[in-house]
C-alpha cells in the first residue's frame, strides 16, 4: 500500500502512521511518524528519482532509460520538484539552536535564551 496516498474511507482525510515494526524480533513503536518528501511522491515518480540518482542524474540516460525525449525528461523532473517543494516544511530556527547546542558551540544557558 502506498500510505503516501492513503486516505480514511470515512471522512477521507491523508492517513499517518502510527505504528512501525520489526518483521525480525517482533518489537514495536506506537506513534506519530512522519513520512518522508520523497515517499509522498508517486511510486513512478519515486522510481523516476531512483533512477535518476542512479544514473547521477544524467538526463541523456533517462532518456534512454524511460525512452522519452529531453523536454520530457526535464518536464517531470521540474514537476516533481514542484511536488517536493510542496511537501517540504522548512526546519524551525529551534532547529539551528539545538545543533548548534548538540555541537557544543552554546551552553544550555545561551540555547535556553535563544529558544525563548
Amino acid at each position: 500500500m502506498d500510505i503516501s496516498k492513503a486516505v480514511c474511507p470515512d471522512c477521507k482525510q491523508p492517513l499517518k502512521l502510527s505504528k512501525a515494526a520489526c518483521p525480525k524480533c517482533g518489537i514495536t513503536m506506537d506513534g506519530e511518524f512522519e513520512v518522508s518528501p520523497l515517499a509522498k511522491l508517486s511510486l513512478d515518480d519515486q522510481a523516476f528519482v531512483i533512477a535518476f540518482v542512479r544514473h547521477h542524474g544524467s538526463l541523456k540516460r533517462m532518456e534512454t532509460l524511460f525512452d522519452i525525449s529531453y523536454p520530457t525528461v526535464k518536464n517531470r523532473l521540474n514537476a516533481i520538484a514542484a511536488a517536493l517543494d510542496k511537501n517540504f516544511d522548512a526546519p524551525t530556527p529551534n532547529v539551528y539552536v539545538l545543533e548548534q547546542l548538540a555541537r557544543g558551540e552554546l551552553t544550555v544557558d545561551e540555547a535556553l535564551e535563544r529558544l525563548g
